[in-house]
């Protein structure tokens, strides 16, 4: 009975042993190929910034149709925005059925919400408009970093990213109660993306923060950005719901998103951030930081940027002729020093007053160029335009500098390897070693940090000696049972308390015989969409995998070893994947340790073509290239109304063949985008511009 025993053990510990293998293959599968497409999509806006900062329009139509195209958050101002997105001449119906708010909002409102939204219902366009309207004023008036205290209130629960998933944000209210003045909460960012219900997320924080203002805190993630949600789903998303007013809809968002505070400090001990930190992250600076003028954190400008360098240089001490002897002439007629005039006697008291205001006018309009900032540009004094007036005497950051400030506490991960570097995997920001992690602590005498930005399978995870906590909100995030979803609650002790949950109804109607082997079943389920997805990607770089096995088959054969094979594919795919581990679900088990690689890549292409009925060489390229294609015409369609304008064609071709030294007339571009409007409507939907992508194989 004793060796009986034993053996069972043994047998069961295998068992689970080979489960949990099977389920961190799986996670890091989905993890590599989610930062491998943020990385594609950093890339792709760094391509179009590097259009843009080396594209000379020839007119001023040209230049405003460009700015307005790739800055679109930025092309409005003030009143401007208000005039655009004016929801009180929208008239709602009679029919209309779903909730009705007015201001100031009240804790019923919020509840009605709720309810709305469990039944599926979507609140009139007027409504959101005058939400965002008011969110906006009140956020402009938060500090960068915004300060919480567990005195107020028994503890404060911290959620990470939701990404879109409504149902966890219900489950952690029916979990943990609503916000109110006894229960404080702080959101950290990334409500929005992926998910399908992104802006009733966004509605219902919005709406709890205009009631209990101090009790509910919102940080900025990095998906708060209007030039992320072209590419995973939040745009799409708010055009679909709203046809007539999205783009109202959208360009208000947009500007709240900028406006979110970047951090949140509880009892000046527990910072809470989205990303991470880097060896340069100074709080001091984050301050007073506006952080208004980074609509897009991909983005930073760089034509603005190196007109106020010639300044900064000059005050510096520092000549423009040293630092950048080509152009430092034109450079420095752009924003001359006003020289004063030789002052009157001090006997005429009159006319000295009226010397000295004249100065003083000339250099405040000097400084007003410095910074980018014109008379017409008259805006309410916000908390953070409060604060960099009061430090005038202190130091003068760059843009460049301020910039990577937000970029590295929005896009940054934790690493055990000690020390800082660039975080090439994601394409932004850095990595971050338990080293960094302690002079920060240090240096503001803090005890933890909170972050959020990656998805982990328990939905929280501590590291650098649990001086980093990691807490992630969106259960089920890349499948189904892939992961739970948690938040953590801080009271005065400022111990961390979690709850785990899973927001998922299957799992609810199982029956009891269901139940004992569901774990196995939810691995087995989650494990075929991760090999699902990687065979897409294998079959996507089937061009470069076959050269790649042809530097490894010298004479031809056909065949390579199952080694060789691990190593070319990781070649190709850079996803940093056990390939040798995962072979057996991916290749066919050989007896002589040889693979026929063309016959492995024919199953590949047999089965995406059953899938999708198109020649295999074009389908590889729309698999390899969708996701860029996609973003390409969200970010070509300015207006997001689903199809491409003529107007906007013509103009993005031209900032192409400018960088491709390719002479084309508009006749030539005239005819190009003719021939691509399939059904000659005047313009160019998302069918006809993938289908024009069709490769066509030259003759010998």
């Amino acid at each position: 009975a004793f060796k009986a025993a034993v053996l069972i053990q043994r047998w069961y510990r295998r068992y689970v042993a080979r489960l949990e293998m099977r389920r961190r293959c799986t996670w890091r599968i989905f993890q590599s190929i989610e930062y491998a497409c943020e990385q594609d999509q950093i890339k792709l806006h760094n391509f179009f910034s590097y259009l843009m900062d080396h594209f000379t329009p020839s007119s001023s139509k040209e230049r405003d149709f460009i700015s307005r195209m790739f800055i679109s958050g930025e092309s409005f101002k003030e009143a401007e925005l208000e005039k655009y997105c004016d929801y009180e001449s929208m008239e709602v119906p009679d029919s209309y059925t779903g909730p009705r708010l007015s201001f100031p909002l009240l804790p019923d409102h919020a509840t009605a919400l709720l309810e709305a939204f469990k039944h599926k219902q979507q609140l009139h366009a007027r409504y959101v408009l005058n939400l965002l309207h008011e969110t906006r004023k009140h956020l402009k008036q938060l500090p960068n970093i915004s300060h919480v205290s567990t005195c107020y209130s028994e503890e404060v629960t911290v959620c990470g990213d939701l990404h879109g998933q409504l149902d966890d944000l219900f489950l952690i209210f029916y979990k943990n109660g609503l916000p109110s003045p006894s229960k404080s909460y702080v959101f950290n960012g990334d409500f929005v993306d992926r998910g399908k219900q992104s802006l009733e997320i966004l509605i219902v924080l919005f709406t709890f923060l205009l009631i209990y203002p101090k009790e509910v805190h919102l940080n900025r993630g990095n998906h708060e950005d209007h030039m992320v949600n072209l590419r995973y789903g939040f745009t799409k998303e708010v055009m679909q719901k709203y046809k007539v007013h999205g783009k109202k809809i959208l360009k208000m968002i947009q500007n709240v998103f900028c406006w979110l505070p970047l951090a949140t400090l509880i009892d000046q001990k527990v910072l809470i951030i989205h990303g991470g930190i880097s060896d340069t992250t100074d709080l001091d600076m984050l301050e007073k930081i506006q952080r208004n003028k980074f609509i897009s954190v991909l983005r930073g400008k760089k034509r603005k940027e190196s007109n106020r360098n010639v300044e900064i240089q000059e005050i510096n001490g520092e000549s423009k002729a040293e630092a950048d002897p080509a152009g430092s002439e034109a450079a420095l007629s752009l924003c001359p020093q006003p020289r004063p005039t030789q002052a009157p006697s001090m006997a005429n008291k009159l006319e000295f007053s009226r010397w000295v205001r004249q100065t003083v006018q000339e250099q405040i309009e000097w400084c007003r160029r410095l910074v980018d900032i014109s008379e017409s540009e008259e805006e309410e004094l916000t908390y953070s335009s409060v604060v960099s007036l009061t430090d005038l005497d202190g130091p003068c950051w760059t843009r460049q500098e301020e910039w990577k400030q937000i970029l590295d506490i929005l896009w940054s991960d934790p690493v055990p390897q000690e020390g800082c570097s660039v975080n090439t995997v994601r394409g932004g920001g850095c990595y971050f070693g338990p080293d960094v992690t302690g002079k920060i602590l240090e240096k503001y005498n803090l005890q933890f940090l909170i972050r959020s930005h990656e998805c982990k399978q328990e939905g929280y995870e501590f590291c650098h000696n649990r001086k980093v906590l990691t807490i992630f909100s969106a259960s089920n995030y890349y499948e189904i049972g892939s992961n739970r979803g948690a938040y953590v609650k801080l009271g005065p002790d400022l111990v961390p308390h979690f709850v785990q949950y899973q927001a998922n109804k299957t799992a609810h109607t199982l029956t009891m015989t269901q139940r004992q082997g569901f774990p196995v079943a939810l691995i087995s389920r989650v494990e075929e969409s991760a090999f699902r997805a990687l065979r897409e990607k294998l079959f996507a770089h089937t061009s470069a995998l076959i050269s790649a096995f042809k530097a490894y088959d010298k004479d031809n054969t056909g065949r390579i070893t199952l080694s060789n094979w691990a190593t070319a594919v990781e070649s190709v795919l850079h996803l940093g994947l056990p390939w040798r581990m995962l072979r057996p679900q991916l290749v066919r088990s050989t007896a002589d340790g040889m693979l026929e690689y063309k016959s492995w890549l024919d199953d590949l292409a047999m089965e995406q073509r059953s899938q999708e009925h198109i020649q295999s060489s074009l389908l590889e390229v729309i698999y390899r290239n969708r996701s860029n294609l996609e973003t390409i015409f969200r970010i070509i369609d300015r207006d997001h109304s689903g199809l491409i304008s003529f107007e906007e064609f013509h103009q993005t071709w031209k900032l192409f063949s400018s960088h491709m030294n390719i002479e084309l007339t508009d006749d030539g571009i005239n005819d190009l985008v003719r021939s691509i409007d399939f059904n000659k409507d005047g313009n160019i939907d998302f069918n006809e511009f993938l289908e024009a992508f069709r490769l066509v194989k030259q003759s010998q």
